[in-house]
């Protein structure tokens, strides 16, 4: 499988190490240079710096032949932004946008846009933990409707 990853940090990097180990075609984009240190030595797939809501940033990175398109920057805007570009503009099926705001993510799902709330996911692991509960993500807890105000 071909996979584009959009954000070399601490889940990107682990993301892109994991399906290289396994024999997949990975390129991962970031603005900086020193975050593909932590993809190690052993890193197999591509590299590619700039921004990844560029175009030919994204076509440098093989987004034409890709399968699947994941969005792990810090940013939410920017994350919701590239997949919708791999979505869209470059028909990538298989896309996946990290969310940290529990509203955005919810709201974006809702339009078609999958995505992960790591927020969500943190919040109803720690509650599981502190109830002696199986972990399950916040919107386990609560109806993302009427939780938030909008």
């Amino acid at each position: 499988m071909k996979v584009v990853i959009l954000g070399c940090g601490r889940v990107g990097s682990t993301l892109a190490r994991m399906l290289s180990r396994e024999g997949h075609d990975v390129s991962i984009i970031d603005s900086k240079p020193e975050a593909f240190r932590r993809l190690g030595q052993k890193f197999a797939g591509q590299t590619i710096l700039g921004n990844g809501v560029d175009s030919d940033v994204l076509k440098r990175a093989g987004i034409e032949n890709a399968d699947a398109f994941v969005a792990l920057t810090n940013g939410d805007n920017t994350n919701i932004m590239s997949v919708q570009m791999a979505k869209v503009i470059f028909s990538i099926r298989k896309t996946v946008a990290r969310i940290y705001d529990p509203i955005r993510a919810y709201a974006y799902r809702e339009m078609g846009i999958d995505t992960i709330c790591s927020t969500s996911i943190i919040g109803g692991v720690m509650a599981d933990f502190l109830l002696d509960k199986e972990f399950r993500p916040v919107t386990a807890y609560c109806d993302l409707d009427t939780q938030f105000d909008k």
